[in-house]
């Protein structure tokens, strides 16, 4: 599988290419889920180029909608999919997906494994850390460290893994969405990909 090269910012320091393009992916779903795209980030995404592949043609899908659509509607969107008058058509957290409830055991444990990584809340921040966004932005920041992959594999398989490829797989079928149709897409893609890479990991590890 080959991962399109994403142009998402310069400062990536890890040698392999690979996992340059890993972190990059989960930058842009992070970027792309953490607030309304403004005209900056949709002229960006409309530079994404695929491969030819599955990923790669959602990548040319979200290329083409960023291209022809503007901040906007593209905000319309996002208050319509995520935020909503009481909520949005999707409510992104680790917690409501695994037990129904905001605030669950889902981010205790989560907050728990971020403290033994030496991660803390920054200042005003007041969303939960289980937000969709916030541990796509996590997996890129391991990524691009260079952090262990026990630990990558950890803190994908805990808190990731249970829940976001049902919500990708939501998103793509969201009746609010259109620009983020094909993000659902590229989150379930990529995310089945790093799980069966970690899982190859695993069971090559003696």
């Amino acid at each position: 599988m080959t991962v399109p090269a994403l142009d998402l910012d310069d400062d990536a320091t890890v040698g392999d290419e690979a996992d340059r393009l890993r972190a990059h992916v989960y930058r842009l779903l992070a970027l792309t889920l953490a607030r309304p795209p403004d005209a900056g980030l949709l002229a960006l995404l409309a530079g994404l180029q695929g491969d030819g592949t599955p990923l790669g043609d959602a990548f040319d899908a979200l290329a083409a909608r960023a291209g022809a659509g503007d901040a906007e509607t593209a905000e319309r969107e996002f208050n319509a999919l995520f935020i909503g008058v009481v909520q949005g058509e999707l409510v992104p957290y680790a917690s409501y997906y695994r037990t129904g409830f905001l605030s669950d055991r889902p981010l205790a444990a989560l907050r728990a494994d971020l403290q033994a990584l030496g991660f803390e809340r920054a200042p005003g921040v007041s969303e939960p850390e289980d937000h969709i966004a916030g541990l796509c932005d996590l997996m890129a920041a391991l990524v691009l460290d260079g952090a262990d992959d026990a630990v990558q594999r950890h803190m994908f398989a805990s808190h990731i893994l249970p829940w976001a490829e049902r919500f990708f797989g939501d998103l793509e079928k969201a009746e609010s969405a259109s620009l983020y149709r094909p993000v659902g897409t590229i989150g379930r893609l990529f995310l089945s990909i790093e799980s069966n890479a970690f899982a190859m990991l695993e069971g090559a590890e003696p």
